[in-house]
């Protein structure tokens, strides 16, 4: 049981960044934009970060310079997409590349400035990101493991996905926003601001990204700076989208159980079938795959892409 327990904590420490950057995408594609760049805005704030918190000590100042770095990589996106009506598909694709070349690129930079072979967080912001003990509740046997003994990231990880739920389908500025990610044109006709709403979902969802970045550079790689940190977490982050439903409260749970596969290979029996490690690791991308597969084959109207996600919309044409 005990096993048991250390292993459901473990996949909630890995699905933490999967959260982030589902729901930013949740925003995104809800908005009436399939933005591939999960990858590169999670890269940015993992940069922005890491290199936040190495200099000032605070854990408060890294999440603030993720959620930026984040919103920078988002902006331009939506900029291209938005503004300038350029392909969504290869904008995305454009600006994953763009964030983890400049991420790597100044990482790179601030090791060789400081003349040291790495970059490690300081003492200070290391015990900020620690595990939070909350009396009487973590000392609960099983249940105070479970719940409450975890980093601050993954409390806010909760709270942010139950915003975003309350945000799309309890307040009229979301379902406005839903409307257009519909359709766009009906929307416009009936004054909704499209363009407005449009632009502050993207940089919405570009900074909650930037912050499941700041996950991987910060807690993943054990407070030392590490190039390509997020290691492809955002191309998960995608399809757990279409997993989740394009819901952000479903989204908790679907991005704890690919993290349980992320950790499997740590917990996994080895004396019942010995399994080569490079199985482990490929298995979040096959599951990944199998799940855009079974998605496409079944369709269906309730949990289904928003109907103008992925295209651009001229408002001449309306």
């Amino acid at each position: 049981m005990n096993l048991f327990i250390n292993f459901l904590v473990a996949a909630v420490f890995a699905g933490t960044p999967l959260l982030f950057g589902t729901l930013g995408e949740i925003l995104n594609e809800k908005s009436g934009h399939l933005n591939l760049g999960v990858e590169g805005m999670m890269m940015m704030g993992a940069c922005a970060g890491f290199m936040a918190g190495y200099l000032s000590d605070s854990l408060l100042v890294a999440l603030i310079a993720a959620f930026a770095a984040g919103m920078l990589g988002a902006l331009i996106y939506a900029v291209l997409t938005i503004t300038f009506m350029a392909d969504q598909n290869v904008t995305g694709l454009t600006l994953t590349i763009f964030g983890t070349g400049i991420s790597n690129f100044v990482g790179e930079y601030m090791i060789v400035s400081s003349k040291t072979s790495s970059l490690k967080l300081p003492g200070q912001i290391t015990a900020q990101l620690s595990n939070l003990n909350i009396p009487g509740l973590s000392d609960v046997p099983m249940v105070g493991k479970l719940l409450f003994q975890y980093n601050p990231f993954v409390y806010l990880g909760i709270v942010v996905a139950i915003i975003c739920g309350l945000y799309l389908n309890h307040t009229k500025a979301g379902l406005n926003m839903r409307a257009i990610g519909e359709n766009p044109a009906s929307a416009d006709a009936a004054g909704i601001k499209v363009t407005k709403l449009k632009y502050i979902n993207v940089l919405l969802g570009g900074g909650i990204c930037g912050i499941g970045g700041a996950y991987c550079s910060l807690i993943i790689n054990g407070g030392v700076w590490m190039s390509n940190s997020v290691n492809g977490l955002g191309w998960i982050a995608v399809a757990l989208v279409i997993f989740a439903a394009w819901s952000p409260t479903k989204a908790i749970f679907g991005s704890f159980i690919f993290g349980a596969f992320n950790v499997l290979k740590y917990y996994f029996p080895k004396t019942i079938l010995t399994i080569p490690n490079a199985f482990y690791d490929m298995l979040p991308f096959v599951i990944t795959a199998m799940v855009l597969v079974i998605t496409s084959i079944r369709k269906s109207k309730e949990n289904s892409q928003p109907a103008g996600c992925g295209v651009n919309y001229y408002r001449e044409e309306r």
